[in-house]
């Protein structure tokens, strides 16, 4: 596999968890994780790809709630912790090795592509866009939840927007502004995008 960053999130691998919204332990943030998704998924089952998927604790939790979902993700160790959890959780969820730049599943397969914390780190984010909107079916959902952070990395709402209006998709914003979200107060700019097909008649800004 080519050089894609891999090596790094192998080493974070054991302790990626500790963080409230990346592992999920706390009963509240599980739940609050779980009530956003369904507010903007479409209804169980549907067919759903965790795209940097890491530990699988989104992955794990879709498939408790009755979806056909599958996680790729280019780190090995961040997919040994997945399995174990999915097992854990006694679900069965394919995990798969790839990059998602350039996920090798087959185009028009999914209802929705769920991806959190992704877009902002990738660098051809317009080529990297456009190969996850090839995966969606013609009226599937592209999730995108990302931020801008106080260390100044990120990807802010507008941006991300901007981005998605320019491959004709449709861009709902919802702030993450809820502490329980993240088991902390948080203070920076986090966001859900919902983006659909953008209709003929609104032009591509958005529309919902």
């Amino acid at each position: 596999m080519a050089d894609d960053g891999s090596a790094i999130w192998d080493a974070h691998a054991a302790t990626f968890d500790e963080e409230p919204d990346h592992g999920l332990r706390d009963p509240l943030v599980r739940r609050g994780w779980a009530e956003l998704l369904a507010s903007v998924l479409p209804p169980a089952p549907a067919s759903i790809v965790d795209l940097g998927c890491g530990t699988g604790s989104l992955t794990t939790l879709l498939a408790e709630a009755g979806h056909h979902v599958c996680g790729l993700d280019a780190s090995a160790e961040m997919l040994a912790v997945a399995r174990r959890k999915a097992a854990d959780h006694g679900v069965a969820v394919p995990l798969i090795r790839g990059d998602v730049s350039r996920p090798p599943l087959a185009p028009g397969s999914f209802d929705v592509v769920l991806v959190r914390h992704v877009l902002w780190a990738v660098q051809e984010r317009d080529t990297t866009l456009a190969q996850w909107i090839r995966l969606l079916r013609p009226s599937g959902r592209l999730v995108l939840i990302e931020g801008r952070w106080t260390t100044g990395a990120g990807l802010s709402a507008a941006e991300a927007s901007a981005l998605l209006r320019r491959h004709g998709r449709s861009a709902e914003l919802r702030l993450l502004d809820d502490d329980v979200l993240w088991g902390k107060t948080i203070t920076d700019e986090r966001y859900l995008l919902l983006s659909r097909q953008a209709r003929d008649h609104d032009g591509g800004r958005g529309l919902a």
